[in-house]
């Protein structure tokens, strides 16, 4: 791998949480055939960051991205938003992945070009092995393992550094049957949450990934593999939580939704960085539940992500 170190950092102190996966440049069509896209970001994990950073995290990306202006672009706004950029490699011999998404009849259709990207040529030779040992939690997903062999053994060698070293990991599903087959996909993922804290699953990927479609025989399926902590989350419904000893809906937030982009990675990163500044699952998840709602309000992934002091002004009102 062609990589030289980051473009800097964001200036935070050690991150209390370390997300690993692939960001990516968006471009989302104005309206059914417009010439016009509106470029913007995205990548599951790089969202999750982003919105546990707006409520008040130290938070870091690891990652890799392309010698290219839309590398640049992911590395400014990562240092915008207070992410520690000092775990993202830039490959010089690879691009920046990027998607479109265009809307016709059928709704959102999305073409991804991230075959070979910067991030799919991370391996485990590139992990920030102390960082990863001084962090709270160690964040990944189900696309995190899916871009490339070589970055599901990174992604699985760095759960394993973590569990090493007294690190929580936290696991959110996001099953996407374009990038593997589902029975690679269920194999690789169920190792994963055997060995995660937390897990994050949503209601469609889980029932594929198990099979089962009863809410507390996936919980109980869930719990038994190893998880501490299952927020199943249940969209406009909230989300269903998980202990060893209690269980209980929380939940959602009502508001006018435009755009639920994201919503699910803005939920993962608000509950994490709840459980990180000491609330239990349930609190955790009443807030994480609003954040998602506020981010549902605007268009795309990142920027209706709402701050820490909206979330609690919301919930004050």
């Amino acid at each position: 791998m062609a990589s030289t170190g980051t473009a800097g950092s964001a200036g935070h102190s050690t991150p209390q949480i370390l997300a690993l996966g692939e960001a990516m440049i968006e471009f989302n069509q104005r309206s059914p055939n417009a010439p016009e896209y509106l470029q913007g970001f995205g990548g599951d994990t790089s969202n999750f960051c982003i919105a546990a950073a707006r409520q008040g995290a130290a938070t870091g990306f690891v990652s890799a991205v392309g010698s290219d202006h839309f590398g640049r672009l992911l590395l400014d706004l990562w240092q915008r938003e207070g992410v520690d950029t000092s775990y993202v490699r830039t490959d010089s011999g690879a691009s920046t992945g990027v998607y479109f998404v265009s809307h016709g009849p059928s709704g959102h259709e999305f073409d991804y070009l991230r075959a070979g990207s910067a991030a799919s040529r991370y391996a485990p030779r590139d992990l920030p092995l102390d960082a990863i040992a001084a962090a709270q939690v160690v964040h990944l997903s189900g696309i995190s393992l899916a871009i490339s062999v070589s970055a599901c053994d990174a992604a699985l060698a760095a759960i394993d550094h973590a569990r090493a070293n007294g690190v929580r990991v936290s696991f959110d599903t996001n099953l996407r049957l374009k990038l593997w087959p589902l029975a690679r996909a269920r194999a690789v993922m169920l190792e994963a949450i055997r060995q995660a804290d937390i897990c994050l699953p949503s209601w469609d990927d889980v029932t594929a990934l198990t099979g089962l479609t009863g809410r507390d025989e996936i919980v109980d399926f869930l719990l038994a593999h190893g998880p501490r902590v299952v927020a199943l989350k249940l969209g406009r419904d909230g989300a269903y939580v998980a202990t060893p000893d209690e269980r209980r809906v929380v939940a959602g937030h009502v508001v006018d939704a435009v755009d639920a982009t994201g919503a699910g990675d803005c939920f993962g990163g608000a509950f994490v960085a709840r459980l990180v500044a000491g609330d239990d699952p349930f609190a955790a998840a009443r807030y994480a539940n609003v954040a998602a709602a506020l981010s549902t309000r605007g268009f795309g992934a990142v920027a209706p992500i709402p701050s820490r002091e909206t979330v609690e002004r919301t919930l004050a009102g």
